[in-house]
């Protein structure tokens, strides 16, 4: 049997809808009354053969397959075959022979599983064209169902725990693109003796449309009594906040029928040679069907290097005993990053990112002047290229307002930034509740917001004659040191001529002449004497804490990224840095969805970005003010993403002068004063293992060992009912934020369902949160 364990799951999971609250006493209560822990029992693997259609994994020797539609495969010389494990659950993993089918196109098909009572069903999935989201129904003997969340990663985007480092062409040739596969888990309600499991209905495998492909699963039997299950333990090269101490990460999962509380005291160390647990990981309450993911604080003891690899232990302990254990291989310390998808790959998005949920993303440069598109339609920032097009509004809105012989560069001398004022930007930022703000250096028109010593084509050189990153970044950590700043870069640049994007050189797209690329000399090695250093020049003179490239292309990425990583964390003052999964490579800290979402949770560290405006991140003056986001959609879709571990980071666009749209100020104001109020509800809370939604109303996040958040999007009435395991237990307490008096509540049928005065729904605005604090 080969064994994997898990490296970077981008896997969705999402729990039952109609689950009822589990009891606490049950078949086994003898050995929980007793204190003992009781054994799970292995995962079963179903065999899917029958229901493969198809063919997504070629060799050398055998070539012929089309996983996507577009005729590009898995390479099965990478890949296991037979039985495998990752992270200690087996599944049956399809081979690779000539012509054989190996996946399932979700389209509705029905699995049929062995009876049984399951705490949830694991998948190893990929998305094909992004990543695949949708709802699996799980029926049971008795003729219920519930649903589920399940999904893909893109398997050109996301490692998992079975990847390969290439792909196989069309015509059989290795593309030099990691590709991967990963776990999706659905839960189950152990109370009932579960019979099928339908899977969602996304798309057939075809070029351009997004797919769930289905390899393998395996389903996990509840225990009978007290018991957990210890996952995916691994040393990070993360550090705790709290103690500066390195990172070990483990998913503790309640397997058993009995509720894990206070009074069981579990907790989580790490035994290795050559380190010690300085902050030990605790688990105050975790229901069957639950799950924690924890971090414990390790030390490196005098004599070992950072990068040590040494055999250790993860062991839970409660009840005076040990719970569960895991052997693992374990790095001790953070040795320096290589430039290889390999060393990268140790790198995470760090803890203050996860916590922070909520960030400001601003697009501001040249385009700022014109500020103009179709409304709702193309994006302001898109200017340049867009009056190429003479299909395009943009090609007949310049010539009638501008006039053909006025090039793009002529409105460089007119992004002026005569009112920016970065004290007022970053305490809008702070006042709008948002804990990281990004600022655009540089967009894909090529025009660099700071003094770079690379080309001339720069706001210092240029326009406002300022380093406007300087400036903004100085005021960040003056007025608003609480707040972390990060920088956009655009890796290609539309008509850079030497190495346009879009084909060509800057011409003029009435008589298509050449223009100059006005501030920049050609002749340069683009990505070796331009996108790299500039990118470097930011690294190291700006301190950005996020670096949202865009794009990707050509490029230095992994000679860049180990350099920012290593300079983050070898500074006097070592910082926690992330990078986004647009920078030309397979690593990425996060992923970035567009003017959408998530369906639903996502594992693996994402942010989704919008614009307050309709359809653009840069200002576009054509935009009325009755068509930017209101306030109450602005919270919504904050409580939507974070429910789904998410951040959202929200643009606003100014004007060439600098100032910001009232109409923009207004709404980070309004959604301030809601987070002042909720707050507690979003920041450094997680998601819900169950479920991140009931309905289209409900969301719902945890602040780990402290309380359980219900929001509800629309106004309640005088009673709320949520029908979905809540934990929540006698003697915990439930009060809506902003009315403070606890609250009247009940559970019925398993369902909660809490009494909510006239007072408590006139206190609320945008979405009213219910905290289950939980005491014991």
């Amino acid at each position: 049997m080969s064994t994997y364990p898990r490296r970077l799951v981008l896997g969705v999971a999402a729990g039952a809808v109609a689950s009822a609250a589990l009891p606490l006493t049950v078949a086994g209560e003898a050995h929980a009354a007793a204190g003992q822990w009781v054994p799970v029992p292995d995962p079963v693997p179903v065999p899917l053969d029958g229901l493969y259609d198809n063919d997504g994994i070629d060799t050398a020797a055998s070539p012929g397959g089309d996983f996507d539609g577009s005729g590009y495969t898995f390479p099965g010389e990478e890949l296991p075959s037979g039985r495998v494990e990752v992270d200690g659950i087996s599944f049956d993993f399809p081979g690779s022979a000539a012509g054989a089918k190996n996946n399932v196109v979700a389209l509705g098909q029905r699995i049929e599983l062995p009876p049984g009572r399951y705490l949830s069903a694991l998948f190893l999935t990929a998305g094909s064209y992004g990543n695949a989201t949708g709802t699996a129904t799980v029926h049971y003997a008795d003729g219920s169902t519930t649903t589920a969340g399940m999904g893909g990663a893109d398997w050109y985007s996301a490692g998992g725990p079975l990847s390969a480092p290439y792909r196989y062409t069309p015509g059989g040739t290795k593309d030099e693109h990691s590709v991967g596969i990963g776990v999706s888990e659905v839960w189950t309600d152990p109370q009932r003796e579960a019979v099928a499991i339908t899977l969602p209905v996304t798309n057939p495998a075809e070029e351009g449309k997004t797919s769930l492909h289905v390899f393998a699963l395996a389903l996990q039997p509840v225990a009978q009594g007290r018991a957990l299950v210890l996952r995916d333990a691994h040393s990070t090269n993360s550090l705790l906040d709290s103690t500066g101490a390195q990172s070990v990460e483990a998913t503790v999962i309640n397997a058993g029928t009995v509720a894990i509380l206070g009074g069981d005291k579990v907790s989580v160390q790490v035994d290795v040679d050559g380190a010690r647990t300085v902050g030990p990981a605790r688990i105050r309450r975790l229901d069957p069907g639950e799950q924690s993911r924890v971090r414990v604080g390790i030390r490196n003891r005098t004599g070992t290097a950072p990068g040590t690899e040494q055999d250790g232990s993860v062991t839970v302990r409660g009840r005076g005993t040990q719970a569960a254990a895991a052997r693992r291989r374990l790095t001790l310390g953070v040795a320096d990053y290589g430039p290889t998808e390999a060393s990268l790959s140790g790198h995470q998005a760090p803890y203050w990112f996860n916590g922070a949920k909520f960030g400001i993303f601003i697009h501001w440069g040249v385009y700022s002047v014109p500020a103009w598109a179709p409304v709702g339609v193309q994006y302001a920032e898109w200017y340049w290229d867009q009056m190429q097009d003479p299909a395009n509004p943009t090609h007949a809105y310049h010539r009638t307002t501008y006039g053909e012989d006025f090039a793009y560069d002529d409105f460089i001398p007119r992004f002026t930034a005569e009112r920016f004022d970065p004290r007022a930007w970053v305490e809008l930022f702070r006042e709008a509740g948002a804990e990281y703000h990004v600022l655009t250096s540089k967009h894909h028109e090529g025009f660099a917001l700071w003094d770079t010593k690379v080309s001339d084509r720069n706001s210092v050189k240029l326009g406002p004659k300022r380093d406007l990153i300087k400036e903004l970044f100085e005021a960040s950590r003056r007025y608003t040191p609480e707040l972390h700043r990060g920088l956009y870069f655009s890796m290609p640049e539309w008509f850079n001529p030497d190495n346009p994007w879009m084909g060509h050189a800057p011409r003029n797209p009435y008589t298509l002449q050449p223009v100059p690329y006005t501030g920049y000399t050609a002749g340069k090695d683009y990505v070796k004497d331009l996108q790299a250093p500039q990118m470097l020049e930011l690294i190291h003179g700006y301190d950005p804490e996020v670096i949202w490239a865009d794009i990707g292309g050509v490029n230095d990425s992994l000679n860049v990224l180990a350099e920012y990583f290593n300079h983050a964390k070898n500074r006097a003052r070592p910082i926690e840095v992330a990078v986004n999964d647009r920078a030309g490579i397979g690593f990425h800290d996060f992923t970035t969805p567009e003017y959408t979402t998530y369906a639903n949770t996502v594992v693996a560290k994402w942010e989704a970005s919008r614009g307050l405006d309709p359809r653009s991140y840069g200002y576009n003056q054509a935009t009325p003010d009755d068509a930017y986001m209101t306030a109450e959609e602005v919270v919504h879709s904050l409580v939507d993403i974070v429910s789904k571990n998410g951040n959202f980071l929200l643009d606003i666009g100014p004007r060439a002068d600098g100032t910001i749209p009232e109409i923009m100020q207004t709404r980070l104001r309004e959604t301030g004063r809601w987070l002042r109020t909720n707050g507690e509800a979003i920041y450094d809370t997680t998601y819900w293992s169950r479920m991140a939604q009931l309905g289209e109303d409900l969301r719902f996040t945890v602040r780990p060992n402290e309380a359980f958040y219900i929001h509800s999007l629309a106004r309640p009435g005088a009673q709320l009912t949520v029908e979905a395991p809540v934990p929540i237990r006698s003697g915990d307490k439930v009060t809506m934020l902003g009315h403070d008096r606890p609250l009247t509540w009940t559970v019925r049928n398993g369902a909660l369902v809490i009494d909510v005065p006239e007072a408590a729904r006139k206190a609320g605005l945008h979405a009213w949160v219910f905290k289950v604090e939980w005491h014991g």
